[in-house]
């Protein structure tokens, strides 16, 4: 690029960093307002799709309708039956679809369209609640509405201040605001998302317990309390998960050892070795490890593992009701499962 160029091009870059910032900060300042702007219509809105007995239909026109659209899957995903009915389609026919016992959730930033407002008499003929997105009290859907959650006047992010940006992605985190709600408010869990989501990766990964990746049967590392160290390490050692169950002689769990304690106890005897190895499984054993179920979620394992009191740790002996081990389970297998 020759010298002249160089300015011209360094100044380009200045002037889209500095405006992609404005945008994002203007964004973010946006939100913080919503968030301060809640108050009991929001509980009321919950509340009120909450206590649906059908279906959550949504709608809107252009970028509204593309907000509508998102949040009706959102909602669906996390367990609250949920469609998008375009307003044009609805007057064609699609009306067809609404029922009574269903709740309706619109978006529109100025509450005015003329192709929501054919749909409304559907809704009112049905007794159909609404709970409207909009940025004005006093419009047409917001007077419809049982519930309004009032945006107020956004300013759009950049020089086209008739292009919705900041709006929608206003309404977009209302509308996500909303949905999250309702999963508290239903007790939604992961295992629910899971259920919901059979076919894809994280609905999968989700669904995976500690029984579908443990490390069983042959490849379980095993030694009783009497077993010499040095037999202890070669458990270790050809096992490969740097960690190996002590049981008792009943083959219940009674400890564990890992590499990580047995390089402490080189360290603590030095270049001794005759003590160290007529020393037994028993004498160097921890003797609380971490276990859980076969039946815990791959997540909630994960979550053991980090949160383990003493620091996080690597591996979770999984048990049978009787306390005999039945694997382990090692955090790399999880994370290699897609868990992140």
């Amino acid at each position: 690029m020759s010298a002249p160029h160089r300015p011209a091009a360094a100044a380009a870059a200045a002037a889209a960093l500095a405006a992609g910032r404005s945008a994002l900060t203007g964004m973010a300042r946006a939100l913080e307002a919503q968030a301060a702007r809640l108050d009991e219509r929001f509980a009321a809105a919950v509340e009120l799709l909450h206590a649906a007995r059908g279906k959550v239909v949504l709608s809107g026109v252009g970028k509204s309708g593309l907000v509508a659209q998102r949040l009706a899957a959102t909602l669906t995903s996390t367990g609250t039956p949920a469609f998008f009915l375009h307003p044009t389609e609805a007057a064609h026919g699609d009306a067809g679809l609404l029922q009574r016992g269903d709740a309706a959730l619109f978006v529109s930033k100025s509450g005015g369209s003329e192709e929501l407002g054919a749909l409304l008499e559907f809704l009112s003929r049905l007794e159909i609640p609404l709970v409207a997105i909009t940025a004005r009290a006093d419009s047409p859907l917001a007077l419809a509405a049982r519930v309004v959650l009032e945006t107020g006047d956004v300013p759009e992010a950049g020089p086209l201040e008739f292009v919705p940006t900041t709006s929608a992605t206003v309404a977009q985190a209302l509308g996500d605001a909303l949905a999250l709600a309702l999963v508290a408010r239903r007790g939604f869990r992961a295992e629910d998302f899971a259920v919901l989501h059979p076919g894809g990766v994280l609905g999968r990964v989700m669904r995976l317990t500690a029984a579908d990746l443990m490390h069983g049967g042959p490849t379980l590392p095993r030694v009783g309390e009497a077993t010499a160290l040095h037999e202890v390490l070669v458990e270790i050692l050809e096992k490969r998960l740097g960690i190996t169950t002590v049981t008792d002689p009943a083959g219940r769990l009674a400890g564990v050892v890992t590499d990580g304690d047995l390089k402490r106890i080189l360290l603590k005897h030095g270049p001794a070795a005759g003590p160290l190895w007529g020393l037994s499984a028993a004498d160097v054993m921890s003797r609380s490890p971490r276990c859980c179920a076969p039946d815990t979620r791959v997540a909630a394992a994960v979550r053991q593992m980090e949160d383990n009191p003493g620091g996080p740790i690597t591996a979770l002996i999984v048990l049978d009701p009787d306390r005999r081990p039945l694997g382990v389970l090692h955090l790399h297998d999880c994370l290699r499962a897609g868990w992140r």
